[in-house]
Formats: C-alpha cells, sequence, structure tokens
C-alpha cells in the first residue's frame, strides 16, 4: 500500500498566505488544496480581469485562461489584467504577464482561440472547476453545456449597465439553461459595448466569482448553488433568488435532448462567438 506524499508548504508560502492560514476555515490544509487546485476562466475581460487577479493572490496553483482577442483602449476603463502599454497585444499574453508580476508560483495556461464545440470538452478536462466570464449568449450556453456534460462546477456571472448576477451551478442541481431555456432573440438584450457597463461593476461581480471559486476548493460555507445573486449597483441593492433545477431542461432535466455540444452561433441566431 502507497501513501501519497503531500508537499508541505515552503517557508515562503507560509510567510505569503500567513492570512489565510491562521484562518481556521483554511488553515495550512486549505492553502495546499488552493496550491493544487486548476480552475479555468473563460474570458480574459472585464469579469475574467478581477477573477484571474484574485485567485491568483489566493494562491490558487494552476490558472487556465481561454481569450482569442487583443486588448483594446475601450478595456482599459474596466478590465484590470490589461495596461495602456499593452494595447495591440493579445489578451492572454497581457494576463500571463500580469499575473505573473502578482504571483510567479501560479502557473497561467493561455488558451489563444475560440471555444467552440470542437475544443471546449478537451480544455475543460484538464480544470477542476470553471467560471465564466464570457459576454455574449452563444459562449454563455457552450460554457455551460460543457460544464455539466464534463460534470464540473460552473461559477457563473454577468454584467451590463449597472446590472450584475452571479451563481454557482453543480452537477445534477441545474444549469443557466433551466434559468434561461432559450436565447433571447438577436439584437433583444445589448451588449455592453452597445449599452455601456459601469467601470466597477465587473470587479464586484467578478470577485463574488472568485470567493465562490475558493469556497469550492475549501470546501467551506454555502454556496450560491441554488441561489441567483442580482446586483444593482445603482441603488446598491443585493438580493437572491432561489433557483431550482428544472425537470424539463433541455440539458439537465429529467429527459434531455442536448447531450452534446451543438452549434452555437446557429443556437442563438447567428451572433458572432466571442469572449
Amino acid at each position: 500500500m502507497t501513501t501519497t506524499q503531500v508537499r508541505p508548504l515552503t517557508p515562503y508560502q507560509v510567510m505569503r498566505y500567513s492570512r489565510h492560514i491562521i484562518m481556521p476555515q483554511v488553515g495550512s490544509v486549505g492553502q495546499r488544496k488552493l496550491i493544487d487546485a486548476k480552475v479555468l476562466i473563460v474570458g480574459a475581460g472585464g469579469l475574467g480581469s478581477p477573477i484571474a487577479i484574485y485567485l491568483t493572490l489566493a494562491g490558487v496553483g494552476t490558472i487556465g485562461i481561454v481569450d482569442f482577442d487583443t486588448v483594446d483602449v475601450t478595456n482599459l476603463q474596466r478590465q484590470v489584467l490589461h495596461y495602456d502599454g499593452d494595447i495591440g497585444k493579445p489578451k492572454v499574453q497581457s494576463a500571463v504577464e500580469t499575473l505573473n508580476a502578482y504571483n510567479p508560483e501560479t502557473a497561467v495556461i493561455t488558451h489563444e482561440a475560440p471555444l467552440t464545440s470542437d475544443n471546449a470538452m478537451e480544455i475543460v478536462q484538464g480544470y477542476d472547476i470553471v467560471v465564466n466570464g464570457a459576454d455574449n449568449f452563444p459562449a454563455r450556453y457552450l460554457v455551460n453545456d460543457v460544464a455539466y456534460l464534463a460534470n464540473k462546477p460552473l461559477v457563473d456571472g454577468s454584467i451590463l449597465l449597472f446590472d450584475g448576477m452571479a451563481t454557482v451551478f453543480m452537477p445534477g442541481e441545474g444549469c443557466y439553461r433551466c434559468l434561461f431555456p432559450t436565447p433571447p432573440p438577436p439584437g433583444e438584450v445589448p451588449s455592453c459595448a452597445e449599452a455601456g457597463v459601469l467601470g466597477m461593476l465587473p470587479g464586484m461581480v467578478g470577485t463574488i466569482q472568485a470567493t465562490e471559486t475558493v469556497k469550492l476548493v475549501l470546501g467551506i460555507g454555502e454556496s450560491l448553488s441554488g441561489r441567483l445573486l442580482l446586483i444593482d449597483a445603482l441603488d446598491m441593492d443585493f438580493r437572491a433568488v432561489r433557483l431550482r433545477r428544472n425537470p424539463d431542461c433541455p440539458l439537465c432535466g429529467d429527459s434531455p435532448t442536448v447531450t452534446e455540444l451543438i452549434d452555437y452561433v446557429a443556437f442563438c441566431g447567428g451572433a458572432p462567438l466571442t469572449g
């Protein structure tokens, strides 16, 4: 019978994460869990930026980032991964440079390509948790479906104008399709590029997503699974509504009709797949 050797924290790690380690809910065992965790973040934009930064600072050992966009000057109002000198760089390159500056011990794996039905399952399989920072409906449905089919927890979030939402979808306990069975008609819901977004809002929602991710890794607290947190930053109002698995859901229901990844651009009415 063999036993798995648990690598002790180095003196540097003990010092760096001391404010975690002294917490009874975390301790050295919990910090080791964070160091061993592998988290995939879809999107290196408004939501992905604070998610990636805070997970890196927390000591998550491996972070994957999926994004194929380049840094634009309009991103700098809210996307804190990127700086003025990064304009024109691939976002994944800018993300690696920023995250390495925050914590060189975190391994940042980049996936500089659109997430599609052809590559999503292969990418997601290498991670423990998926965190969604996508900014369009084809990508959101794709991330939801692949996380469910791969049996991975999904920490979801979205933003627009002054409004944000965050929740957690655990395998077998509901999914994004339970909440939104079908996408809205093309053009009905404007994008951030069309309607705008308060620059601080993705920081609020992304930090909540990062917090939920850490709680899942540590196995502590009550997650947002089964609850949808609604944020109105204009009135600074936070409220949670109950979510229940829909037995008629086409993905996670009792008689699913979606059993494999589909053409999400066609499903969403031809909207472009970005983020």
